[in-house]
């Protein structure tokens, strides 16, 4: 698999999805900027097509398989966003597909992929390993197996999005986006190569998986246990082969945010921009709003990754009955 991404494979991807990507909207709040001192522009990736960025990367990699692999099909594993980017992508390229998915996946996200008309197979994510039943099924199955983040053109349409947020907001001092295996983030940064080299680019994980600050620290690829957050989407036990070298070049820094920090973050959305987010969507501004991301006085682009969460679910998270009265929107 080539390893040699540039930010012509980035610009090669926005072509593709035109027409076919949502070029999603940005979002601003002069409340959200007075709460982090800074001017934030906000990425609204939970409006695209099924809810999520993870769209982009899914319909760049089908689009470019060959016939003899489109009639032979694809199997992907995924939490859930990218579980249901593959199942639509192939739905519209004609091809059937197979998704590994945990069986603690958010049922609304499990209903979606299966909607598009994917196959599912479920695992149990703390004891079975979900590359191993993905490899599996592409050996015996003939299928092609289309990774969730560690794909060279996974991650270049997974950059398209900073593409659109750097032509729609203008120059950015900072560019901030959630980090799970990297995908995002690594065609974050080649975007921002080709486009704005002088914009720095951090990412924020869950602050019980942080093997990716470890990782940038230890200057080599840290594996942990998978993490018990409410981050569903961000619960990778390490980056990529990929992904990481191009991380460890290029980012500005990698911090976490606590799960009492995603739900604040949460709350603020919803109430401030009447938005549903979900935990993953909102790691990039929790990071903002805590201050573990240097924005005084910036301007800074976030990445809002993602909206798909069951309403119960989501409103039992930011339910806060003894919590102070919400400040009006401005």
């Amino acid at each position: 698999m080539p390893s040699d991404l540039t930010p012509d494979h980035v610009e090669s991807a926005a072509r593709v999805l035109g027409g076919h990507a949502h070029r999603t909207p940005v979002l601003r709040s002069r409340r959200l900027d007075a709460m982090a001192g800074c001017e934030i522009h906000l990425k609204a990736e939970h409006l695209q097509r099924v809810g999520a960025f993870k769209f982009r990367g899914a319909f760049h990699a089908l689009s470019r398989l060959t016939p003899e692999q489109r009639r032979a099909g694809v199997v992907a594993y995924s939490s859930g966003n990218h579980a249901q980017a593959v199942a639509l992508a192939a739905r519209e390229l004609g091809m059937p597909a197979t998704i590994v998915m945990p069986h603690d996946a958010p049922a609304s996200k499990v209903a979606a992929t299966e909607g598009y008309g994917a196959r599912v197979v479920r695992y149990d994510r703390y004891t079975e390993s979900r590359e191993e039943i993905g490899a599996g099924l592409a050996e015996r199955e003939g299928l092609t197996l289309v990774p969730p983040f560690d794909h060279p053109d996974v991650i270049a349409g997974q950059g398209t999005a900073a593409l659109e947020l750097l032509e729609q907001a203008g120059p950015l001092d900072v560019l901030v986006t959630p980090l799970g295996g990297g995908g995002l983030l690594a065609g974050t940064l080649l975007a921002v190569q080709g486009r704005s080299p002088a914009t720095e680019v951090y990412a924020v994980e869950p602050a019980a998986g942080d093997d990716g600050r470890r990782s940038l620290a230890e200057r080599r690829v840290v594996r942990i246990e998978t993490p018990r957050t409410i981050a569903d989407g961000a619960q990778t036990t390490s980056l990529g082969e990929l992904t990481f070298p191009l991380i460890r070049e290029h980012v500005a820094g990698i911090v976490t945010a606590t799960d009492e920090q995603l739900i604040g973050a949460m709350r603020i959305v919803a109430s401030t921009l009447k938005q549903v987010v979900e935990p993953t969507g909102v790691l990039a501004l929790a990071g903002v709003l805590s201050g573990a991301v240097p924005v005084a006085g910036r301007r800074v682009g976030v990445v809002l990754s993602g909206g798909n969460i069951d309403l119960l679910r989501f409103a039992a998270l930011v339910a806060d009955p003894g919590g102070e009265p919400v400040p009006p929107t401005v």
